[in-house]
């Protein structure tokens, strides 16, 4: 192949999704010559699946990569169609954004984004090689263009090695029938990359004609709105979209069993390890027969457009048999599908080689993010993206990296679950994978890591000034209720003994009323007079840290704790097989993994407590280097 030298860059990042576009905008953010080069300009920024941002645990990414400075949240909110909060009937730790987006626009707001954005190149071209060119790396594109950079960050989501399958047929593609990544593949692997195959679906599109809504559940919008981004004004989200919910039957179950021999899947077909916690409708029914029904959630996939996303119903089994088993879905008896749904099959890499800056182990400069590292959803490879691209540019600039802890943020409970534990199947984010999800809740983002993005030159002074304003108000409004005290009312009280808790008979703090599990800030509004007038955001933190006041000092004690054993370093050159009295599964784990420290080693599977206990003490003996 004829090759000529293109121009120069800082930072090279492959791939133009969410990971893609947050690791390019960082990284010329933080003043890095940067180039991002996507297989189509058309659909930067794509959302391939959902028409939605947010969702458990996820809302909780957005809103800390806003904090930190990235877009997705911003690029939400202005795109929103139907906005809900999650688990509002559980604790504040569950509560959990998300957006119904309109893709288009979405993805044009992004396109828009990185095009405005200085000191970033936008490429529209295939990467076929990745190598390494004495201190620099070569980039190189199926036309022969040949960019030397210092930094690459790998973003190719299921474009790599991507394939479709829809029950016999398969071919070589990525998402949304746009071309695959096949000639980067064995450049990786000249590389010694341990890449590996994983799978996901989609749903089908269908026609909003063909829908009977009469016979479906509707599901409106809130009605206050809590932006994913703390700088957008939630007046100005568009909330007037509406979802349905429908239910699978006997008569959906049968045609599905029926078929099973037709899916890829089932048929041994597919190589690739699925996702565990969004399994297709064929999964559902196999690995949940004795459920009588599942739920379908119809969603709007955009302003100005009649395509309707069929959440919960991905699969690949043949077209034909999708139409005949979406048909006996009630409300859907006519549907006609525009976009059949489908799995796909692609390349990713080991994350057990990664480190924390998500740079990819030996291999100076080189970065992973996104479901190239093993993880699924557009949320977690966003702020993989923003770490991967943000550790390219410092490390560049001679900086110190950005390395998060599970202990602040959902970020750093991702990559560490991804570094230390790995992952067998695509990872998602769940509020269950914190130990410290009350300290880790999406409302206080800002109070965690916005002071990380201000540090980093990301926060701008209008909203570093309005995060300083939210903080001094919940703390002064704290204070106010701890120190104001309530007598007793005879319509307080009828309230009280209403809602099932007791009457006052003396007066009472407010902040005490407020810790009862019947009662809430907002609930005694009508009773206090000075109460100021503050955001939905504001209120919920304060309810939060006056109600769970305890838990949450039990939990920074466990935070404490765990900080400690961060602190205790065990030395890089460690040889395990030294350590007399450690088991043997874990002298194996522990030499693949290579913890930074006993924090880190306490989390990888096969590492006990007794191996612990074994490994501090030979290190205390062992102070000059662990030999």
């Amino acid at each position: 192949m004829i090759t000529y030298n293109a121009e120069n860059y800082d930072v090279a990042v492959i791939g133009g999704g969410h990971a893609g576009v947050e690791a390019a905008l960082v990284a010329a953010r933080l003043s890095a010559k940067t180039v991002m080069f996507t297989v189509t300009m058309d659909w930067i920024g794509n959302l391939p699946c959902n028409p939605s941002i947010g969702g458990t645990a996820k809302g909780h990414l957005v809103r800390e990569l806003d904090a930190l400075g990235g877009e997705m949240g911003r690029a939400a909110d202005k795109n929103t169609i139907q906005s809900r909060m999650l688990n509002r009937g559980k604790g504040p730790a569950v509560h959990s954004l998300r957006a119904q987006i309109d893709r288009r626009n979405y993805s044009a707001y992004m396109k828009h984004a990185v095009e405005l954005q200085q000191g970033l190149d936008v490429k529209q071209a295939e990467v076929i090689a990745v190598e390494r060119d004495g201190q620099y790396w070569a980039v190189t594109t199926k036309l022969g263009a040949k960019y030397r950079v210092k930094a690459v960050v790998l973003a190719t989501g299921t474009f790599l090695g991507g394939k479709i399958y829809v029950g016999e047929v398969n071919y070589n593609s990525g998402p949304d029938g746009l071309a695959p990544s096949v000639e980067l593949v064995d450049s990786l692997k000249a590389l010694g990359l341990p890449l590996r195959r994983f799978k996901t679906g989609t749903p089908a599109r269908v026609d909003r004609a063909s829908i009977d809504f009469s016979k479906l559940e509707i599901q409106h919008g809130d009605s206050e709105i809590t932006p994913f981004s703390f700088s957008t004004d939630p007046e100005t989200i568009d909330n007037s979209g509406v979802c349905h919910i429908a239910y699978t039957n006997s008569e959906t179950e049968r045609v599905i069993r029926e078929n099973l021999d037709r899916s890829p899947l089932y048929a041994g077909e597919i190589e690739g390890v699925g996702p565990r916690y969004c399994p297709s409708i064929e999964d559902k029914i196999v690995r949940f027969a004795d459920k009588k029904r599942h739920l379908l959630f119809i969603e709007p996939c955009g302003s100005e457009t009649e395509e309707l996303y069929l959440q919960g119903m991905s699969s690949s089994l043949p077209e034909e048999v999708q139409i005949k088993f979406y048909r006996t879905i009630e409300g859907l008896e006519n549907v006609k599908i525009m976009r059949n749904a489908y799995a796909i099959e692609y390349d990713c890499i080991d994350p057990l080689c990664l480190s924390y800056t998500l740079e990819i182990n030996g291999h100076d400069g080189l970065y992973g993010a996104g479901q190239f590292n093993g993880s699924s959803g557009y949320e977690e490879a966003a702020v993989q993206g923003f770490v991967a691209g943000a550790n390219a540019a410092l490390k560049i600039k001679g900086k110190e990296p950005l390395v998060f802890s599970r202990t602040n943020s959902y970020i750093g409970t991702l990559i560490d679950d991804l570094v230390t534990k790995g992952c067998s199947d695509p990872y998602r984010m769940m509020t269950s994978r914190s130990e410290y999800r009350l300290l880790l809740r999406q409302d206080n983002a800002d109070e965690r890591l916005m002071p990380t993005g201000r540090a980093l030159g990301l926060i701008n002074d209008t909203d570093w000034a309005r995060f300083l304003k939210r903080k001094e108000q919940k703390e002064r409004e704290i204070e106010r209720l701890r120190a104001t005290t309530i007598a007793p009312d005879e319509s307080l009280n009828a309230y009280l003994e209403s809602v099932g808790t007791a009457p006052m008979t003396t007066g009472i703090r407010l902040a005490e009323l407020i810790k009862r599990p019947q009662l809430s800030y907002d609930a005694l509004a009508p009773w206090d007079k000075e109460r100021p007038e503050l955001t939905i955001d504001v209120r919920e933190k304060i309810e939060t840290e006056i109600k769970y006041e305890g838990y949450i000092a039990r939990q920074q004690a466990a935070v404490d704790e765990m900080l400690r054993l961060e602190k205790k370093l065990i030395p890089s050159e460690i040889d395990y097989s030294a350590v007399g009295g450690l088991r043997l599964e874990a002298v194996e784990k522990l030499t693949k993994v290579r913890p930074k420290s006993i924090g880190q080693a306490s989390r990888i599977s096969g590492v006990s407590p007794a191996d612990l206990s074994v490994l501090i003490i030979y290190l205390e003996k062992n102070k000059n280097g662990g030999k």
